[in-house]
């Protein structure tokens, strides 16, 4: 079923989907600052598995009135696996990476939920290829928070499946939400407190990074989303799985 196609009545927002932004919203960037400021920002592989449990609750609730199907769990965790292979193969160019746009894909194709979970667990088993640390929670928060708000908009409409819309919404999400809330991270990560001037010269120092990330998200959005989307459309009709 096609947005275009969808019940307006379709696009209100569940509870689980509600529960979901609980979770995301407010259970793990608490679960982030406890780690921080409690766990002295040493046991992030603890905090990065509370952050997929959390994650797993909701995206469960999707099978509240029937069994998940092995292939319905299979397709997520190749989108997953795809956004991992895509980060390690562009290990040579820094921030030129595929995830955000695989986890936008992954939002749109199928909810909110999926989104996050597919984002959530590429930061996370990517970084045993680039390395584990504090940092991990951060990335796993801010790529499954683009998956999770792509999920959202198109669910109520308001995000499209064309090309410039998804490349649109690819980049600044890349660029504001990733970079903002990156930048956040790592100004708590190495600095004893924080102050706007530290924010503002991360924020400067961080931007072209940043802004590559930005255009690498648009780059491999317009080259992978009309066939990745078209072809996840075709699996969910022939076996008849999820809907966002």
């Amino acid at each position: 079923m096609n947005k275009q196609s969808r019940p307006v009545s379709d696009r209100r927002f569940t509870r689980r989907t509600l529960l979901a932004a609980l979770m995301i919203l407010v259970v793990i960037p608490a679960t982030i600052l406890f780690g921080i400021f409690v766990l002295d920002d040493r046991k992030y592989y603890f905090v990065s598995l509370l952050i997929i449990l959390y994650t797993m609750v909701p995206f469960a609730l999707v099978y509240e009135s029937r069994k998940p199907q092995a292939r319905e769990l299979i397709v997520i965790a190749v989108l997953a696996a795809i956004a991992v292979a895509g980060r390690a193969a562009f290990f040579m160019l820094p921030q030129f990476k595929p995830v955000v746009a695989i986890v936008i894909i992954a939002g749109v194709s199928f909810g909110a939920e999926a989104g996050f979970l597919v984002g959530a667990t590429a930061g996370f088993v990517s970084n045993f290829f680039f390395g584990q640390g504090p940092w991990t929670p951060w990335q796993m928060f801010c790529f499954g928070i683009i998956g999770f708000i792509a999920g959202l908009l198109y669910r109520k409409g308001w995000l499209g499946r064309s090309r410039l819309s998804l490349c649109v919404f690819g980049g600044l999400t890349t660029l504001i939400i990733y970079g903002g809330i990156i930048n956040i991270g790592s100004v708590m990560m190495f600095t004893p407190k924080l102050s706007w001037p530290t924010l503002m010269a991360t924020y400067a120092t961080g931007f072209w990074f940043d802004l590559v990330h930005a255009v690498a998200t648009v780059v491999f959005l317009f080259f992978l989303s009309r066939p990745m989307i078209e072809k996840l459309d075709r699996i969910k009709t022939k076996y008849g799985l999820i809907e966002p």
